[in-house]
């Protein structure tokens, strides 16, 4: 009889995402790949401290999104005068990633790769707007 012993599970903690339109900067340039690192406790909470979220509590999103995304395309600097123009398709897609790789989501449910192991949100089938 042979022992194992349980390997550590990695935490994925950074995740990629595409725009569907993109983010343009100044000069023109579209950007459209990033990174989404997941939420702390901290990154939900100092928001609500910021002036802008007290003025205006629906902006609350832009300062948590701007806390949270690590790399959007070759933008040196995530800020929330960034988060503020982006398209409105992109700001709905990046609030619903961010609930999804946040656990935050009720229409997904969390796989694992068979090959690797990898946990990753699967939305659920049917949950679509439209479907019956």
């Amino acid at each position: 009889m042979t022992d194992t012993v349980p390997t550590a599970s990695r935490l994925q903690t950074e995740f990629t995402f595409e725009l569907p339109h993109g983010y343009v900067d100044s000069d023109s340039v579209v950007h459209k790949e990033g990174s989404m690192r997941l939420a702390t406790a901290q990154d939900e909470l100092s928001p609500l401290i910021d002036q802008r979220v007290r003025e205006n509590p629906a902006y609350l999103g832009v300062v948590l999104l701007s806390l949270v995304i690590t790399r959007l395309g070759t933008v040196p600097h995530i800020h929330a005068g960034v988060i503020e123009k982006l398209f409105a398709t992109d700001l709905a897609y990046l609030q619903g990633f961010y609930r999804t790789i946040n656990g935050l989501s009720d229409d997904c449910e969390t796989v694992a790769c068979p090959a690797c192991g990898t946990r990753f949100a699967l939305p659920d089938s049917g949950s679509g707007l439209g479907e019956s």
